[in-house]
């Protein structure tokens, strides 16, 4: 199988990179799969083969004792005491927010936590909304929208930057526009210098899809939006775990990405935002811990970070998310990608060989992210779903939260196969194998 490097156009992450490390092979995803107790069991009768990371990833024992150890030894509440625990928790903290920042070239304070990136999504349409009704004072008037004015997406994107971009517009009058993809499943770029014009105000798109796994020119993308002065929204979930990322070299105005992607655990996510725009935004959820003075009548706010942290923080899952990126910054993000790249094209180059079955999105030789997604024809994706899963095989089944872009594709549904860095080839090849089982087992002829 071909092995495809990183590409030049995703910067590298700060801290992450191994250059004097060999290429990742199958003996050392042997001994990464090693850290990963939930790895090694059996499903209906078979080892287990987890292939929907692109959903959620597992947890490496170093994630979970990072968490356990905090519960064990320094549960406090965070900014609220000056106790020996609640410094110390305090500090872990903060320093989990610092690591994670360093992960992906931002100042430590311009990454605010969230529960998710969908979280991180709604805070900035909501925060946008509050500066359209005048909160926030004239510094947030760059976020005001109103009748006349463009949010710019398109057709690829999960339902999480979708939806919020949707309620801004009918709450503040804004039209949503958006970038069609074309048949291979890649970006209309040709129309996209079309849609996004003088009356654009925010263009917010996916790093990778999750269903396609094309990987979107950022630098185009970011130009067009610089061209006529657009914020822009990158939807880094599929991305920051999976390659190299640097949001000030990419020149994104914001960006989110989850924990439970990338090794860490559920429930915690990050915004990044430029440190000039955080300052100007307003709050979106209000209460204790994001504020400096407050009286029976108002109340004035902290700086960015905390001003958009309202209420008891997520400290052990912060925690956590910082020991998963140790865990991938020690195995180098270029050597993921790598790897994963490969995996990807095995994937693509397999799935060509099989009657009936029809990949979304590129083709072979064209850069993507390791997963791929498939409709058997004449079968079902949940009736594919739990072939394989018989087979002891965890795949995603349905729209994966895209439904726009199945609809474009002409499916209603498919199944996606996703990998990992703990992922090998025998793993890709069963998938491969058990899949072309499909269509004769529920008797359609291809």
């Amino acid at each position: 199988m071909t092995s495809f490097a990183p590409s030049s156009a995703l910067s590298p992450a700060h801290g992450a990179q191994h250059p004097e490390l060999a290429p990742l092979t199958n003996i050392d995803v042997e001994r990464i799969r090693n850290d990963f107790p939930v790895l090694h069991q059996t499903v209906n009768g078979h080892p287990l083969v987890y292939l929907d990371s692109g959903a959620t990833s597992q947890n490496p024992i170093s994630v979970m004792e990072a968490e356990q150890e905090y519960y064990e030894q320094r549960n406090a509440a965070v900014h609220r005491g000056a106790h020996t625990l609640a410094v110390e928790a305090t500090e872990g903290f903060e320093a989990a927010r610092e690591k994670v920042a360093a992960f992906v070239g931002a100042q430590t304070d311009e990454i605010v936590w969230t529960s998710n990136a969908t979280e991180g999504i709604n805070l900035l349409a909501y925060s946008f909304s509050n500066a359209s009704l005048g909160l926030g004072g004239p510094a947030a008037r760059r976020f005001s929208l109103g009748a006349g004015d463009e949010i710019v997406v398109t057709e690829m994107e999960h339902h999480a930057n979708l939806i919020p971009w949707q309620q801004l517009a009918l709450r503040t009058g804004a039209t949503l526009r958006f970038i069609p993809v074309l048949d291979d499943g890649t970006l209309d770029l040709l129309a996209a210098a079309d849609v996004v014009g003088p009356h654009t105000r925010l263009l917010a798109f996916t790093h990778g899809s999750n269903v396609t796994g094309t990987i979107n020119p950022v630098a185009e993308l970011v130009a067009l939006a610089r061209r006529v002065g657009a914020l822009v929204v990158l939807d880094a979930c599929q991305t920051v775990p999976h390659l190299p990322v640097d949001v000030k070299a990419l020149d994104v105005d914001f960006a989110v990405f989850s924990g439970h992607k990338m090794l860490g655990p559920t429930g915690i996510g990050a915004l990044y935002g430029k440190a000039e725009l955080l300052a100007d935004m307003p709050p979106f959820l209000t209460g204790g811990s994001m504020i400096t003075t407050v009286d029976m009548t108002q109340a004035e706010f902290l700086a960015p970070p905390q001003r958009f942290e309202a209420g008891t923080q997520r400290i052990s899952q912060a925690i956590a998310l910082a020991a998963a990126v140790d865990y991938l910054s020690e195995t180098g993000m270029d050597r993921v990608h790598a790897w994963e790249a490969q995996l990807g094209q095995r994937l693509v180059a397999g799935l060509a060989e099989i009657p009936g079955v029809r990949l979304l999105g590129p083709g072979l030789g064209v850069e993507r992210l390791g997963l791929a997604a498939v409709d058997v024809a004449g079968v079902h994706a949940h009736d594919v779903g739990q072939f394989l899963d018989d087979a002891g095989i965890a795949v995603r089944v349905g729209h994966h939260c895209a439904q726009p872009l199945h609809r474009r594709l002409g499916v209603t549904a498919s199944t996606r196969a996703s990998t990992y860095l703990y992922n090998t080839t025998d793993e890709v090849d069963l998938f491969l194998a058990t899949l072309a089982e499909v269509a004769p087992f529920f008797g359609v002829k291809q």
